[in-house]
């Protein structure tokens, strides 16, 4: 409970609690009105599962060094206020009877620009509140809360859709994104406005985060490794939605339940991740949860109704798990390593790197389900799952106990 102590600290985990259970909503809601509204095709959910994270790829880099230029705190407050009013689009459009898939699309691609330097925000926001030596505490209690609404969040989303509507749904993120900017517009701990320097260049800028990213061997290893993974989930996730509400038939509810059961393991992760990182060392703790999605991931494609679904969705909870603990590892480890005044670059380029294979994933998923269907879609999924596993096998950090460049600080 330490950190929750902290004012600055409270606030921003009351404002992520909120955001992360209307983003739950909105994750089942926004494709469930693509299938189950508007009869998309399967290729049309891809796409809209591309348009989601293709902003990671189009303004991923600039981001980072455009938020180094701003105060963060007032980054995120923007970002959710332009999110919640895109979000509320969708339910009006619907009532006028006016919504279309490109209106889905376009919401989509927006929302993620301003999730793009909310979260490049977010990220370099956090060392200043907490300081370095608070960074797995502080990340863990936040995966945290982002694995418990991930449990209660699909159920609660997929019962409300049978309920509302999938559109009118999408209205619950909206307020829960309204909700996150109070409460992070009552963060006391002000950052100091970043000096203007008279030599600064946007280009120069996003190549220094480059530069750092790809000049370290082990930040190297991890953009690959996750890059290589969240191309692969994005297009599992794309047509898994499909084979769920389409092919098995499966009621929004059940498919929020099924949902739930598997992030049951990310908060599992999140509680356990510092002591095993503790116990086995920071780098065996990011490439052990890698290797431990790939007998999980053959399991997904043999979803059917009764015994098999939720043995996929356990499978799945395995899943969560592991990523879980990785992401929690090598984020902090990422955060300590990094100066202060780098920090929006090299979260910047990491998410570029990482989530910019996103929409390329899922549009391939949906290329993909559209000429052979989306269970075969998700065999080659799983066949690929040990990809990722490569870049960190190669590295130093399969090996190394403690990793290099984390700096004591204090609580801000």
């Amino acid at each position: 409970m330490s950190l929750l102590r902290d004012q600055g600290f409270r606030n921003l985990f009351v404002a992520d609690a909120v955001s992360q259970v209307g983003t739950q909503v909105s994750m089942l809601a926004l494709p469930l009105v693509a299938v189950i509204v508007l009869r998309a095709s399967n290729f049309e959910v891809g796409l809209l599962s591309a348009c989601e994270t293709l902003a990671f790829l189009l303004v991923g880099l600039p981001a980072g060094a455009l938020v180094d230029r701003m105060r963060r705190r007032r980054v995120l407050i923007v970002s959710d206020i332009a999110r919640a009013a895109l979000l509320a689009s969708v339910p009006v459009a619907w009532a006028l009877g006016g919504l279309t898939l490109a209106q889905l699309c376009l919401v989509a691609l927006a929302t993620g620009v301003f999730t793009v330097f909310f979260d490049v925000a977010y990220q370099s926001y956090l060392p200043h509140l907490v300081g370095t030596d608070h960074l797995v505490e502080g990340n863990a209690k936040l995966e945290g809360v982002r694995a418990t609404s991930q449990i209660a969040g699909p159920t609660m989303a997929g019962f409300l859709i049978q309920l509302i509507t999938a559109p009118f749904a999408l209205l619950v993120d909206a307020l829960s994104f309204a909700a996150s900017a109070l409460f992070v517009g009552r963060i006391a701990a002000r950052e100091e406005r970043p000096e203007r320097r008279p030599d600064r260049h946007l280009g120069r800028e996003i190549l220094e985060g480059l530069r750092f990213v790809f000049g370290n061997p082990l930040l190297r290893a991890i953009a690959l490794c996750t890059s290589t993974h969240n191309l692969l989930s994005a297009a599992q996730t794309a047509m898994l939605v499909v084979l769920l509400a389409r092919d098995l038939g499966l009621r929004p509810g059940i498919i929020g339940v099924f949902y739930s059961v598997a992030a049951i393991g990310g908060l599992v992760g999140a509680l356990v991740a510092r002591r095993i990182a503790a116990r086995i060392g920071q780098g065996p703790a990011i490439w052990i949860p890698i290797a431990a999605c790939v007998p999980a991931q053959l399991v997904i494609p043999l979803a059917q109704p009764g015994w098999l679904l939720w043995a996929a969705a356990c499978a799945y909870l395995v899943i969560w798990a592991a990523s879980s603990i990785y992401n929690i590892t090598q984020v902090s480890f990422r955060q300590g390593l990094t100066p202060p005044l780098l920090l929006g670059r090299m979260n910047a380029t990491m998410r570029f790197l990482v989530w910019g294979t996103m929409p390329i994933g899922a549009f391939a998923g949906g290329v993909l389900g559209q000429a052979i269907g989306a269970r075969p879609t998700l065999w080659i999924v799983a066949a690929a799952g040990v990809l990722p596993l490569l870049p960190l096998l190669a590295s130093p950090l399969r090996n190394t106990r403690e990793l290099p460049g984390v700096t004591p600080g204090r609580v801000g």
